[in-house]
């Protein structure tokens, strides 16, 4: 018992409870079949940790220090064979609850697996010395997954389920994005720049601001790196998902400014009662100011907290023939 305990990284205790019960059991489901009613009755297995020898006793209800032993003849062979079963699945339990524990320290951080299977939408990933899944919502879209694939993941969760506790995995979080940066950028990790915001379209696009609080340290190409090499590694973990790193700023008006850029903001009107920014831009950056399907204008809403307009300005000589009466555009007749 001591050697299984110490292989599994087990509480002996644990697993002597577990005997206890097993036997417990066993006696209950022999008097049974021996047509005894012993459901109303109270018992107790008496296990002797030197010799091995077990022993039941009936627990008086009206005076549970008087115990009786009721073990019948042949009890030992009874005992092993109807207990072994219930022993491995408490021993199973118990293990699972030691490495459910030692999960349970990691939440909120990465943790490699390999995909095992597909049940449904949802993918189950072999964690080592358990299993956990990543649910539809917490996949990447446009990533095609694959079996005995190894990849990285955010352990996001650990939930009870009617089958015990269940590890949730996620790569289409934010947190995710996070952590990546905190492993590829040490600065993040030391904590000489930080992370104030991530708003992301998981597979698409993710904006990223950061701030140095350290004099001398650029935020922006801490997390590019030398000729990139950073930013490319995040970006590869991600399946080819673009990232815009911004410089954050407690500025909210060049805030709001960087996090649309490289556009060119011509003027911004904010309104801080509504959380709303009203934003012009020149007439031909609009379209990517807005970005497709507005993503881009949505996740700058997002990262910012405020709700953006995006309208376009003509070009200059386009409003100069709009707005100068003495300007006469030479018609056909004239020719």
């Amino acid at each position: 018992m001591k050697a299984i305990a110490t292989e599994r990284g087990l509480d002996a205790e644990l697993i002597l409870e577990a005997i206890r019960q097993a036997y417990v059991a066993a006696y209950k489901r022999d008097a049974k079949e021996r047509g005894e009613d012993v459901e109303e009755q109270e018992f107790e297995a008496v296990i002797d940790t030197v010799t091995g020898e077990a022993r039941i006793v009936e627990v008086d209800l009206e005076d549970p220090k008087k115990k009786t032993d009721v073990t019948p003849p042949g009890f030992g062979r009874i005992a092993a064979q109807t207990a072994k079963q219930v022993i491995h699945q408490k021993i199973r339990e118990a293990e699972k609850g030691a490495i459910m524990d030692e999960f349970s320290g990691r939440v909120g951080g990465l943790i490699s697996g390999i995909i095992l299977r597909f049940d449904g939408p949802n993918v189950r990933v072999d964690l080592g010395r358990t299993e956990g899944i990543m649910p539809a919502n917490e996949r990447i879209p446009s990533e095609r997954l694959n079996s005995g694939q190894r990849l990285t993941f955010l352990l996001k969760e650990i939930n009870e389920t009617l089958r015990g506790k269940q590890i949730v995995l996620s790569r289409a979080d934010t947190e995710f994005v996070k952590k990546i940066f905190e492993r590829e950028v040490p600065e993040i990790g030391s904590g000489s720049v930080e992370i104030k915001g991530i708003a992301r379209d998981s597979g698409v696009r993710t904006k990223i601001a950061v701030h140095s609080i350290q004099s001398g340290v650029d935020p922006v190409g801490s997390c590019v790196g030398q000729k990139g090499v950073r930013v490319q590694a995040v970006t590869s973990e991600l399946g080819g998902e673009r990232i815009d790193i911004i410089a954050w700023t407690d500025d909210k008006k060049e805030f709001l400014k960087a996090t649309l850029a490289p556009v060119e903001v011509i003027s911004l009107k904010l309104d801080e009662k509504e959380k709303s920014a009203k934003v012009v831009v020149a007439e031909d950056a609009l379209s990517i100011a807005i970005g497709k399907d507005g993503q881009n204008v949505r996740l700058a809403s997002q990262i910012t907290g405020y709700r953006i307009e995006v309208e376009g300005e003509p070009e200059k000589g386009k409003k100069k023939k709009e707005e100068d009466p003495s300007f006469k555009e030479e018609s056909h007749d004239e020719k």
